[in-house]
């Protein structure tokens, strides 16, 4: 890694992905192994013209220390003052840039996985997807590789080698990182145009382990990378992002899903994750190992355990032509369809969000199902049947 790629990176995340306007609060956070990059994305922010950029900083140690440590009615407690930084931030139409990338992704992987499940700030999490789904702020995330993090991916500390996985799938490879995105969003704007014009009901996932049906609200819509401030500011959620997603009907998931890669969540890696639904709610939970986790996270609140979002991926992406798995969900999500339970987008319904079905949750978290093995199909609301995927190949015309 060079500081020249260090700062096209910043420039990018700035410039594309949260879009940072002349005199707008912006927030960066991230892990303290990952202050080189948050240091250059606030003077990219500076240099675009913020009023303030803070530097917000969360230690993984210090995490382990509360779940080994704390007292168990306090694991989901939000501090007061982090409640009123995310409020301020939405009053002022500010910007957030999140850097992801855990330098120890099994840090936690010998603590008890139902405490490790309920270790996270709920109220803090309401109100982030509080302000998500009211585009009250323009945000993006991005990543930053470190030795840790090359060294589970790869099975040893090869920084450069991740570093040159995660530059291809952001792009910063072109000549022109800004235009080749540009072409991009546009690409999978041509795809959710094709996906909306079918008028869907049902999405199908078959193969792999899973036989999973999910069904769509009649005002469900397609979206990709490009999102919209409720201002009109358009900017770019994920550096990087492949898919197309939608929110489904929570009530009306039916079968079974085992997952196609290993999940990364809160300091363990969760593999052979299989879940069962019913009457949209996950019923039944098993893994070959993390399964606790999984288990501790859907208890922290009644709607946990129903769909929040179903995405679909395809073998052009360039995560997945990496062939990487990162063990970090915005790269993950980005290689395989997926599904996310908890938490619904409501950009993804057209006018208000159903008042039954429209999952509201703490959690948000992206599961991938899909891959060369997995058939996807749909059913359009008057009865079609339409292929999507076959052995990871889009079979619309886009």
């Amino acid at each position: 890694m060079t500081d020249d790629l260090l700062e096209r990176y910043a420039e990018l995340a700035v410039r594309v992905g949260a879009n940072v306007q002349p005199g707008q609060l912006v927030e960066v956070g991230g892990l303290v192994e990952h202050a080189a990059l948050v240091r250059e994305v606030a003077r990219a922010a500076y240099r675009a013209g913020a009023r303030y950029v803070e530097a917000s900083y969360g230690d993984a140690h210090a995490r382990r220390a509360r779940i080994e440590h704390a007292p168990d009615d306090t694991l989901s407690l939000t501090p007061p003052w982090m409640l009123t930084r995310e409020r301020t931030l939405a009053r002022e139409h500010g910007a957030a840039i999140g850097i992801s990338g855990d330098p120890e992704p099994e840090l936690l992987a010998d603590l008890p996985g139902d405490r490790v499940g309920k270790t996270r700030m709920v109220e803090l999490a309401d109100e982030s997807m509080k302000n998500v789904n009211e585009r009250a702020i323009n945000w993006t995330g991005i990543a930053f590789p470190t030795e840790g993090w090359a060294r589970a991916v790869f099975g040893s500390p090869d920084l450069q080698r991740l570093w040159d996985a995660v530059a291809y799938t952001v792009r910063l490879d072109e000549d022109d990182p800004v235009a080749a995105w540009r072409q991009h969003v546009e690409r999978l704007e041509r795809r959710v145009e094709a996906l909306n014009a079918l008028g869907l009901d049902v999405l199908r996932f078959r193969g792999g382990g899973s036989d999973l049906t999910v069904g769509l609200f009649p005002s469900s819509v397609w979206c990709g990378a490009r999102a919209v401030t409720s201002w009109g500011l358009e900017y770019v959620p994920n550096m990087p992002t492949e898919e197309v997603f939608t929110t489904p009907d929570a009530r009306r998931t039916e079968g079974v899903v085992r997952a196609t890669r290993p999940l990364a969540l809160y300091g363990n890696v969760v593999r052979g994750l299989e879940l069962r639904f019913e009457g949209g709610r996950i019923v039944d939970v098993s893994a070959e190992s993390g399964a606790d986790v999984v288990r501790g996270q859907l208890a922290t609140d009644e709607r946990a355990a129903f769909l929040g979002e179903v995405a679909l991926v395809d073998g052009t992406s360039r995560v997945g032509r990496t062939g990487v798995t990162f063990f970090n969900t915005l790269f993950d999500e980005n290689a395989a369809c997926h599904i996310a339970y908890g938490a619904a987008y409501a950009e993804a319904v057209e006018g208000e969000p159903p008042a039954e079905g429209f999952n509201v949750s703490s959690v948000h978290t992206d599961l991938m199902i899909g891959g060369p093995e997995v058939e996807v199909d749909a059913v359009t609301r008057d009865g079609r049947e339409v292929p999507l995927l076959r052995q990871d190949v889009w079979q619309l015309h886009d």
